[in-house]
C-alpha cells in the first residue's frame, strides 16, 4: 500500500516538473523575441487601464459632471482635451478601454468555443456531417457581419428589453457580443478541422478505438489537448479581430452611449463634427488605442503560432 502509493507520488511529482520545464522553456523562446516583448507589454498596460480605470481617472464623466468647455483643445487641465460636451477625452478613452476589451474577450470566448467544437467534430466524424458542418462555415464565412448585426439588433433589443443589462452589460453591447461571437467563428473552425483531420489518423487514436472508447471520449482526450496550442493562438489572433469589429459597429451607431466604447467614442466625435472643426484631439486617442491593440494582439499571437508550432520551429 504505502509502495504503490510512493509510486503514484513520483509519478504525479514527475509530471509536475515536466510541466514545469515545459513552461519555463516556453516562456524563455516566446519572450526572447522582440516582438512578442513589444506586444505583452502594451497588453498588459491596456489590461491594467481596463481593470482600474477609476484609479487612473476618476470615475467616468458624464454631461452632468463634465469638467471643461466645449471641444477644448489639449492644456495640462485636460491633456487629451475635451468632448461637445465638456467630457475629458483621456477619461472617455481610459474608461473605454474596459468596454472594447470586455466585449472583444466575451465575443472571442463564443467564437473561439463555436470555432474549436464544430472544427474538432467535423474533421472527426467526417463523412455527410463533415460536409454540412463545413457549408454552414463557409456561409459564415461570406456572410457580411454589418448586415447581420443591422438585423438583429432591433430583433433582440425588442425581445430582451432595451434598459435590461446582463452582467452589468447593457443590452446593446450584448447584442455586439453576440454578432462578433456568431459571425466569426468560421475560420477558426476550418483551422481546428484541418488539424484534427491529420490527428484522427494518428496510431494513438487508433489504440483508443481498439480499446473500446468512443467517439466523444476520443474527441475529448485525444484530439482536443492536440489542438489547444493552435487554439491558443488563434484565440489572440481572434481577439484582435473582435475588438477591430466591435469598434466598427460602435462607429455605425450600435455602441451604447451610456458605457462608451472607442469606437462609440469616434462615433461621437463624428456625429460632433470633430473632423470638420479640426478638433484632432477628440479622434486621435481613441483612434491611436485601437491601433496599439490590434498591433499587440497580432504581435503575440504571431510569435505565439511560432513557438507554439513544431513545423515553423524546425524551419528556423
Amino acid at each position: 500500500m504505502t509502495a504503490g502509493s510512493t509510486t503514484i507520488g513520483d509519478l504525479r511529482g514527475t509530471r509536475l516538473r515536466l510541466r514545469l520545464r515545459s513552461m519555463r522553456d516556453f516562456a524563455r523562446r516566446f519572450f526572447r523575441r522582440p516582438d512578442a516583448v513589444f506586444g505583452t507589454l502594451i497588453l498588459l498596460v491596456f489590461a491594467t487601464l481596463a481593470l482600474t480605470p477609476q484609479l487612473f481617472v476618476g470615475p467616468l464623466e458624464t454631461a452632468v459632471t463634465a469638467s471643461g468647455g466645449r471641444l477644448e483643445a489639449p492644456s495640462p487641465q485636460h491633456i487629451f482635451g475635451t468632448d461637445e460636451l465638456g467630457k475629458d477625452i483621456l477619461n472617455l478613452t481610459v474608461h473605454g478601454t474596459r468596454v472594447s476589451m470586455v466585449i472583444g474577450l466575451l465575443a472571442t470566448l463564443i467564437t473561439v468555443a463555436l470555432g474549436a467544437l464544430v472544427g474538432i467534430v467535423s474533421g472527426f466524424v467526417g463523412g455527410t456531417t463533415d460536409t454540412v458542418l463545413m457549408r454552414i462555415s463557409d456561409f459564415f464565412l461570406v456572410l457580411p457581419t454589418f448586415v447581420l448585426a443591422l438585423i438583429l439588433a432591433p430583433i433582440l433589443i425588442e425581445l430582451i428589453g432595451a434598459q435590461t443589462e446582463i452582467l452589468g452589460m447593457r443590452v446593446t453591447l450584448i447584442v455586439i457580443v453576440v454578432v462578433i461571437g456568431v459571425t466569426s467563428w468560421a475560420s477558426t473552425a476550418r483551422i481546428v478541422r484541418s488539424q484534427t483531420l491529420s490527428l484522427r489518423e494518428r496510431a494513438f487514436v487508433d489504440r483508443a478505438r481498439v480499446i473500446g472508447a468512443g467517439s466523444g471520449l476520443i474527441m475529448r482526450r485525444h484530439i482536443l489537448p492536440n489542438v489547444v496550442n493552435l487554439i491558443v493562438a488563434n484565440t489572440v489572433l481572434v481577439f484582435a479581430g473582435a475588438v477591430l469589429t466591435e469598434t466598427t459597429l460602435s462607429f455605425i451607431g450600435l455602441g451604447d452611449p451610456f458605457q462608451p466604447s472607442w469606437g462609440q467614442i469616434l462615433n461621437s466625435a463624428q456625429g460632433a463634427g470633430a473632423p470638420g472643426l479640426g478638433a484632432w484631439w477628440y479622434i486621435v486617442p481613441p483612434a491611436a488605442s485601437i491601433v496599439l491593440v490590434v498591433l499587440a494582439f497580432t504581435l503575440v499571437g504571431g510569435a505565439l503560432d511560432d513557438v507554439l508550432n513544431p513545423k515553423l520551429r524546425l524551419r528556423r
